[in-house]
Order: C-alpha cells, then structure tokens, then sequence
C-alpha cells in the first residue's frame, strides 16, 4: 500500500509540474506583448516571497549630480585625471582605470584582477557604471560610500601598493595638479580627503547607456523580441528573479549566500571559503553573503560573481536553478527551478536586452 501511495504522490507531483509549465507556455508572445505594452504598473504580478521589499522594473536613472555638473566640473575634471594617474600607486604602474576600464565597461574583463607586481587580488572587479547607487560598496560591503572606497586600492599591498602620505607628495611635485585642486577647491590645497572626493564625484558620472529595455519602457514596443519578452516575464514570475534583482538597476541593494563562498577556481573547497559580509558585522547570518549587484549591462561585464568563476551567463543561469541548497548557499530566497531548454534562452536573450555597450568616453591627459 505505501509502494502505491508514493507512486500516486509522484504522479500528483509529476501532472502539477507538466500543467504549470504548459501554463506558462499557453501565454503567447502576443499576448505577453500586450499585456508589456501597459504601464508597469498594468504588468502581471511577480513572484516575490512573503517579506521581500521589491520596486518594479524602470527605465534607467539619470546620475545624482546629473544638474549638478556645470558647478561640479572642475572637481569632475580633477577626479577623471586622478582616476587615470598611474602614479597613485606604488610601482607607477597601476590607475584605478587599470582595473576599471571605459571600453570594458568600466571592467577588466579578468576573474580576479591584477594588482601590484602581478599579485592576483581576492575578488573579481565589479563595474563601476551606476555605482553611486549603492548602500555600501565592495562585494563584502566594507566601504560606506564611493569616497571612502577609494581610499581602500590605494593603500591595498596587493592592488596599487602605495601609501597616502607618499601619494600626497607625488602629487604635490606635479605643477599641473596644483593647477587642477586650485580650480576645484579654490586653492592648492592637496589633500587625501579632497583627492578621493574628487575621485568619487567623478564615478557618479559614470552611467549605464540606455538598453534594448529602456527603449520598451520608453515606448518602442517592438525594441524586444518575442524571445526577449518571453525572457522579461520569467525573469518576473517563475525564474524568480525579482526577489534579488529588481528596481530600475536590478539590484535589491542587499546582500546574500548563494553558495559561491564555497568556491575556489571553479571548485568547492570548504577549506578556502571566503566569508564576505561576515568580515565586516561578524554576525553569524551574514557569514558567506555578497552584494547583490545590478544586472544592468550583465552581460558586458563577465565574468562573474565575486569570485569571478562564471565564465559564461548560460553556467550562471545553471547555477541558479540548481537553487541555493543545491550550491552550498543558504538563502531561501534562491529556490530550485524548473525551466525548460528555451526559457534558458529566453533568459539568456533577456539579459542581452538589458545590456549596452559602455558611453563613449575620452581618456584625460595626465599632468606633468
């Protein structure tokens, strides 16, 4: 009796699943294309757990200081030259753009990125695009804003390897950067606080260009496929992917374990976890978590995760519908899926459409 009692249970499990996909396929792309074509606020429900705070999707926003840069120009200018100075580290070597390049997408294109004679940093470099978004940065969320973010590389042994005392030396040698903080601040003044605030000012400049999407919401209905669009409303309903990447930037601003602490080149090492926010609040729930970052762009940016082991966007997509459980993680928020060959595509085709290749951007001259 019980041998009959699973097998009934199997079947039951086995009609809901196949009714559920046939479900969602029924909706047609016309159909789906209609119901897009509405205001956000018009769109199908998500799938969001009970307790998620969550903002629909939207058109990309415009930097903080957009109406700010004519007054802001000269420390932009100052920022955008520092950025790109060499000289800010110790070997002479290495700029912050070393590691953030404007044709990568403000990127480096590497798993883990390359710092002060060749030494391989902890961590994959994020993008900086939108970064100003953000509650607090770095992967493990140990910097509170951009400015004090940019103190970290600096003074990193394994990144740029120098010391802000000798950094405020060089710069004061340099006739051309006295010039520039003049301008800026309204004298001479060269300082470590005035330095990395340039920097920062000149980061919230730095935005995402507008996508396939963006074109969507701003009325172009016909901007997304039918495989695009099939992609967008997985990525609201059944993919479940609103719960971490949703708003106008695709990113919920918190941060998460879905198991990629427990890998080292691609493999799972228990021995060589790395923590993440645990590092910073020491709380025991936060132990393996990482920044949730924007998705915008996505697929410009690889590879991916914090440790840069995903190399391709349809490994990543794999990596997730194992679920959380499935890949070491513990957050309840990434859950096994059931997706079928062509919604991976679609997927993967969506993600396409909310990326752009980088704003067209001149490099500075360097002062001497």
């Amino acid at each position: 009796m019980q041998k009959w009692f699973v097998i009934a249970l199997l079947t039951a499990a086995t009609f809901v699943f196949v009714s559920f996909t046939e479900q969602g396929d029924k909706i047609s792309a016309a159909k789906l294309r209609k119901l897009y074509a509405q205001s956000p606020d018009k769109w199908p429900a998500p799938t969001i757990d009970v307790g998620v705070q969550w903002k629909e999707l939207g058109i990309l926003p415009e930097s903080p200081i957009e109406k700010q840069k004519d007054s802001l120009k000269h420390i932009i200018e100052l920022g955008k030259v520092l950025f790109f100075d060499e000289r800010l580290s110790g070997s002479g070597k290495i700029s912050c753009a070393t590691c953030h390049q404007p044709e990568l997408n403000w990127t480096d294109g590497k798993e883990k990125s390359i710092g002060h004679e060749g030494a391989i940093t902890k961590r994959n470099s994020p993008t900086i695009q939108n970064a100003w978004f953000y509650k607090r940065l770095f992967w493990d969320g140990r910097s509170s804003d951009l400015q004090d973010q940019a103190f970290s590389p600096i003074n990193s042994e394994t990144e740029m390897h120098s010391e802000m005392p000798e950094v405020m030396r060089k710069l004061s040698k340099i006739k051309g950067y006295k010039d520039l903080f003049k301008k800026a601040f309204g004298d001479e003044d060269i300082d470590p606080f005035r330095m990395t605030e340039a920097i920062a000012t000149f980061e919230k400049t730095i935005v995402s260009r507008k996508s396939k999407f963006d074109e969507f919401l701003e009325g172009n209905k016909k901007a997304l496929t039918n495989s695009e669009l099939r992609g967008l409303h997985l990525f609201r309903t059944r993919a479940r992917c609103m719960n971490c990447h949703n708003g106008s930037l695709f990113s919920d601003n918190q941060f998460h374990n879905n198991g990629f602490h427990y890998y080292e080149n691609g493999f799972m090492d228990s021995a060589k976890f790395d923590k993440g926010l645990y590092n910073v609040t020491h709380q025991l729930s936060d132990f393996g978590k990482f920044k949730t970052p924007s998705i915008r762009d996505v697929m410009k940016t690889g590879p991916w995760m914090h440790n840069g082991m995903m190399k391709t966007m349809e490994a990543t997509i794999s990596h997730y519908v194992k679920g959380a459980n499935g890949n070491g993680g513990s957050d309840k928020l990434v859950k096994m899926l059931y997706l079928t060959k062509q919604e991976k595509e679609d997927l993967l085709a969506f993600m396409h459409a909310i990326s752009s290749p980088p704003m067209e951007f001149k490099k500075p001259v360097i002062p001497e």
